[in-house]
């Protein structure tokens, strides 16, 4: 669905019409990843789901990997966006860096984390798409460090702060790599065993740092 706002009665500009279009390629790329895999995954069927134009999908996009790197990053920076709004009411729990670690897993739920990891496999045997993928990646990694950042004054000061930080996120996304062959259960079991190692690492790290910051 399209967020472009506009008033009731007025006609879109050319560059509502565009930014509305494109936000449909990007939204389509994603269900089309998680639906067909990125073998699957060609800009024909996007533009089909996005319901527009191969000439209009070539004008934003001019290859395949354009276009699933967009549409990861995309979604990747709405979702933590949306982690970042949560900083309030992190700051009143009772448990915030137990918090903070669960929504760190929330945020990796669902397609983008699908898609991803559809396109961090095709990209051990495609030299394009890895390249553009390291460019990808430390966007998306800074984005969600920010979260970190907001809740915690002075993170940015704290180097192993942010290793770990680095760290937790890797926790997460491996044991996601490996959901599709274990059951729900016991992928909720093996995060909670790995949310409790990383929280007393945390809470050390926090104490040597003299932060006091994670107080409602």
């Amino acid at each position: 669905m399209s967020t472009v706002q506009r008033r009731p009665g007025r006609r879109r500009t050319q560059e509502e019409r565009s930014t509305a279009m494109r936000q449909r390629l990007l939204e389509a790329t994603i269900d089309c990843l998680v639906e067909y895999g990125y073998a699957g995954t060609t800009t024909t069927r996007v533009a089909e789901r996005a319901g527009v134009t191969r000439g209009a999908q070539l004008h934003h996009f001019r290859t395949k990997n354009d276009l699933v790197t967009a549409a990861v990053r995309h979604l990747a920076v709405k979702r933590a966006d949306a982690a970042l709004e949560q900083v309030d009411r992190l700051r009143g729990s009772d448990d915030v860096l137990d918090a903070a670690l669960d929504l760190l897993w929330d945020v990796h739920q669902g397609p983008i984390f699908a898609a991803t990891a559809e396109l961090w496999m095709a990209a051990r045997t495609d030299p394009d798409l890895q390249a553009q993928l390291r460019q990808v990646e430390p966007m998306v990694n800074s984005a969600l460090l920010s979260f970190g950042a907001e809740l915690v004054p002075g993170f940015a000061n704290h180097p192993q702060l942010r290793h770990w930080a680095y760290t937790a996120m890797d926790v997460v996304r491996g044991l996601l790599v490996g959901s599709g062959v274990i059951g729900d259960a016991q992928l909720e079991q093996r995060w909670r065993r790995a949310k409790a190692h990383l929280k007393i690492v945390g809470e050390q790290l926090l104490a040597d740092a003299g932060a006091t910051y994670l107080q409602p």
